[in-house]
């Protein structure tokens, strides 16, 4: 088969869906890749390291979406890509359609047959494809906020670690997940004071046995949710259920009653946001500041730092893009059953049922 990487146009979005390494394992296996000159560029990898590789170097991304027979991406087509889309196309990508109902209108309406990262589901209900980049988020959640309760960049002038004699910052951590217990990490080791809610006590209690009651865990519930935000000075919002719309956790009068100058950070903005008041931001105008609470709702947070992500992407995702290349979609469900959750569209419908069900809400 013919493999495309084209080049990110989402806003600020510097990853890319494949190293150079990625393309030498697909040459390797007999495959063509199509790579779009400059796809790289914006992770640090250059156009000469591909075409070492075995990759062909093609000047548009026209070119490459009409030549190409799997389309491997990071991020959800724009609008300027629709026109692209066509049927005997896969793509294989991060998709999230749940917050982008244009995107699957057009996979529909095109014929393309979608594979979506985030709804590729083990039988142990782990997301492999979706999990190093929570890793990121969960971890830049913690820097961002930082960053934004510093005086001069708009809050509180808290420092999260504190210093002896001071109390350290308070962290609310919505989401024992992935991303969310990435998050407890990042600020656990800075010091700060960090409480972890969660539905399922199962999250919770891993959490417990590696951090020794160090880091506080609850089951949620919206009382105790609503009282530790009003107490804290950065709430992280991560929380998901995989395809589906993520659950309003805070309502504007709960985030109204938060403290000036404090920060939420929602990593579940790319399934449509876990706070009433949250709307997608982006790298270059990351946030806005909502009855005195400051708002970081950037779409595709693990694109901060595109040279770490798009590494961590490709470890995961390359076995799969392989398995596809060879064997198709019907061959690889067969030999990977996991993958067939991570169909999202097919023969111009909606086929997995819970991104079918978040769409007709």
């Amino acid at each position: 088969m013919k493999v495309g990487v084209v080049r990110e146009t989402k806003t600020d979005e510097n990853r890319v869906a494949l190293t150079p390494a990625g393309v030498h394992a697909l040459v390797e296996d007999g495959h063509e890749v199509l790579v779009e000159a400059g796809a790289g560029l914006g992770s640090q990898i250059s156009d000469d390291e591909y075409s070492t590789e075995g990759g062909r170097l093609i000047g548009s991304a026209t070119d490459v979406w009409g030549g190409a027979d799997i389309i491997v991406k990071v991020k959800e087509p724009q609008n300027s890509e629709f026109q692209y889309l066509r049927e005997n196309l896969i793509l294989f990508t991060y998709l999230h359609l749940a917050a982008y109902p244009e995107v699957a209108n057009a996979l529909v309406a095109s014929g393309t047959d979608s594979i979506a990262y985030e709804t590729v589901q083990l039988p142990d209900h782990t997301l492999p494809l979706l999990a190093p980049m929570s890793e990121v988020a969960g971890r830049m959640s913690i820097q961002v906020g930082a960053r934004f309760l510093e005086k001069f960049a708009g809050g509180r002038g808290v420092l999260l670690g504190g210093v002896p004699g001071v109390q350290p910052g308070k962290v609310t951590i919505i989401g024992g997940g992935m991303a969310g217990s990435n998050a407890a990490q990042m600020a656990f080791g800075l010091g700060a004071d960090v409480t972890v809610f969660d539905l399922s006590p199962v999250p919770l209690r891993h959490i417990d046995q590696i951090y020794h009651g160090a880091i506080k865990t609850k089951v949620a519930n919206p009382l105790d949710v609503r009282n530790a935000a009003a107490e804290s000075d950065l709430v992280v919002g991560a929380v998901l259920l995989p395809g589906a719309k993520a659950p309003r956790i805070l309502n504007a009068a709960d985030v109204a009653a938060m403290k000036e100058g404090s920060v939420l950070v929602d990593i579940s903005i790319d399934q449509g946001g876990c706070f009433e008041t949250s709307h997608e931001t982006k790298h270059s105008d990351p946030t806005y500041v909502l009855d005195g609470v400051i708002h970081y709702a950037v779409g595709n947070i693990p694109g901060a730092v595109p040279r770490t992500s798009t590494f961590a992407l490709t470890n995961v995702t390359l076995p799969y893009l392989r398995m596809l290349a060879t064997h198709g979609i019907d061959g690889s469900v067969a030999i990977r059953p996991e993958l067939h959750d991570g169909i999202n569209t097919r023969n111009g419908a909606i086929v997995n049922e819970i991104v079918a069900a978040a769409l007709a809400e």
